[in-house]
């Protein structure tokens, strides 16, 4: 019994078989149809099967299991919207504003280095923030929580701000800002970010109070940003490979997109279940 509608196994069965042609593999060549293929890559995002279990299940070996894994992500990564197309569709759809937010997915730990600002040697992969070794993955979500962008993953090590200006999504977004009426709320980490993103005022150093003005508006941002930053949670949740992977930290972000577009599919199928 899989909880996911046979619906979805059928759409990325499609896309599959679309990959299949584009490819030229001949007709019986393959271990399993694209049916049953598309149902294990599902079967893995929802419940993050060991490779050796799934092959078990499905008669293949484990070194096919990873290849049929690895084409139903590229297949479901492929379908993600550019962040300029899912700005504009949230500014059509008449949404007020987006909600900018970082998370890092946990993965095993690496022996890739990187310099800090300090000079030093470090773990590229590690967040000293979280303790833990990950990838930094930004993402852009309506006020309802649904994220409707994710980007590539980036160094555990890396600030959500520096992530955010490296892969181009503050710029995005004092576009959409700009353009579109689609202002961004975020948290005080993106402090900086520019005209477009507004941020919480920080405490002021010293102990001394913030204005009653800045308090306001602080109160204000987190009553609009909270239930979007759900986004985030209800693919941890719904995904659960995604709380934590052994696959290469760099491709978490293709995982997290190919999961989002599973998601998108369903809220669009089956809207009263959500």
């Amino acid at each position: 019994m899989l909880d996911v509608p046979r619906e979805l196994v059928r759409y990325l069965a499609q896309l599959l078989s679309a990959e299949r042609r584009a490819r030229g593999t001949r007709r019986g060549t393959r271990s399993l149809t694209c049916f049953y293929q598309a149902l294990l890559v599902i079967v893995w995002f929802r419940k993050a099967e060991d490779a050796t279990v799934l092959g078990a299940g499905f008669g293949i070996s484990r070194a096919t299991v990873y290849r049929y894994l690895a084409e139903g992500i590229t297949v479901l990564s492929a379908q993600a919207p550019d962040l300029h197309e899912a700005l504009q569709r949230a500014a059509d759809e008449g949404w007020a504003f987006v909600i900018l937010d970082g998370k890092l997915f946990d993965c095993d730990r690496l022996a890739e280095t990187a310099t800090s600002v300090k000079g030093e040697t470090i773990d590229a992969w590690y967040s000293g923030k979280h303790r833990d070794f990950g990838a930094n993955v930004q993402a852009v979500m309506r006020p309802d929580g649904l994220i409707i962008w994710t980007s590539p993953s980036l160094p555990g090590h890396m600030h959500d701000l520096s992530c955010a200006q490296q892969l181009g999504v503050t710029a995005a977004l004092n576009w959409a800002a700009a353009e579109l009426q689609l202002p961004a709320l975020a948290d005080a980490g993106y402090e900086g970010a520019g005209h477009g993103i507004k941020t919480p005022t920080k405490q002021p150093a010293g102990g001394r109070q913030l204005a009653v003005a800045n308090r306001t508006v602080n109160r204000l941002l987190r009553g609009l940003r909270w239930q979007g930053e759900r986004g985030f949670a209800i693919l941890v949740g719904r995904w659960k490979t995604l709380r934590h992977t052994t696959a290469s930290p760099r491709r978490i972000g293709d995982i997290v997109a190919a999961a989002l577009h599973l998601t998108h599919f369903e809220y669009r199928i089956l809207p009263e279940t959500h």
